[in-house]
């Protein structure tokens, strides 16, 4: 009867032929620049990145692109949403639905002269062109920023 047992487990010899895992090519394929020694392929991105335009002297102005314009809202539109004596800052016009959000906040507003105004209102925290502000005031009413 074949009963007897081994003290130490069998040590194995490496393979190297065609029965293991890095045998004849060691994984690397056959021929080629890549199964050679000392093989380095050169950057494919490379090539695309240097016909990109270089954009020269775009970084004058990079902040313009970014700033957030101010919304229009002229005296006309304040005069049909608006009564007499009434107080008018960006947030009244949001609820009045004269400006939208501008990503989730409220924009700066900006109140130009188109239109007519014949009573006096008050304009607080928005920007004004000059013939607005001459119009506002002739009314009767006053800007305050």
């Amino acid at each position: 009867m074949n009963l007897l047992k081994r003290t130490t487990e069998n040590k194995k010899a490496k393979t190297v032929g065609r029965g293991s895992k890095r045998g004849k090519t060691s994984g690397r394929g056959t021929k080629g620049q890549a199964s050679r020694a000392g093989n380095k392929k050169r950057p494919e991105l490379r090539d695309r990145i240097k016909k990109l335009p270089k954009l020269r002297g775009r970084g004058k102005n990079i902040n313009k692109a970014f700033r957030i314009k101010a919304t229009p809202v002229n005296v006309g539109m304040i005069a049909a949403a608006f009564e007499a004596k009434a107080s008018i800052n960006p947030s009244v016009l949001f609820e009045k639905g004269l400006i939208r959000r501008v990503g989730g906040k409220l924009p700066a507003v900006k109140v130009l002269a188109g239109g007519e105004i014949t009573y006096a209102v008050s304009i607080f925290d928005c920007d004004i062109s000059p013939a607005a502000k001459v119009k506002i005031e002739a009314a009767g009413g006053t800007v305050n920023g």
